[in-house]
């Protein structure tokens, strides 16, 4: 029982050493690591060149309301299908331009829509297909409208019904 606690005490005390040996030289590395990184500030300030990222505002969305309904080819399982959109993007004036462009942005999704064939969105991967081939519709609309596409982040479809 004596050797058992003698080998405990002297694991314990070459653990507490190493981790105080350990501990001071990443003590002293993390110091000089300061030290370089405020170096390298102090220079970045110097050549006009610190470029700090802008803060991610918050997202907007815009509904196309109402939700599309667009019919399904004679014969399909299902006969229609209903979809509510919602556009997100982060830059207010985009939520402007995307209300002001409403119409054409629902003609094209419209017929984006129309064209599908049940078995096309009835899975998971062709909702997602089919969501981003909305993106992208609404993105090449935005550009040939004078605006910037890519600040269109996303489009949502906050409901999707077949029946």
């Amino acid at each position: 029982m004596l050797v058992i606690g003698a080998a405990v005490i002297l694991l314990a005390g070459a653990g507490g050493g190493a981790w105080m040996f350990l501990g001071k030289k990443s003590d002293e590395q993390t110091a000089e690591a300061g030290k370089d990184g405020k170096n390298s500030k102090d220079k970045d300030k110097k050549k006009g060149k610190k470029e700090e990222p802008k803060p991610k505002l918050p997202a907007q969305f815009v509904e196309l309301d109402p939700p599309f309904v667009v019919n399904f080819e004679p014969g399909a399982q299902a006969r229609f299908l209903q979809v509510a959109v919602q556009l997100m993007t982060r830059d207010p004036h985009m939520v402007e331009f995307l209300k002001a462009n409403t119409p054409i942005i629902r003609n094209d999704l419209l017929l984006l829509l129309g064209n599908r064939h049940v078995e096309e969105v009835a899975t998971n991967e062709g909702k997602e297909a089919l969501r981003a081939a909305a993106l992208q519709t609404v993105r090449k609309i935005v550009d040939s409208e004078g605006g910037k596409g890519e600040e269109l982040e996303a489009v949502y479809f906050t409901s999707f019904v077949m029946q």
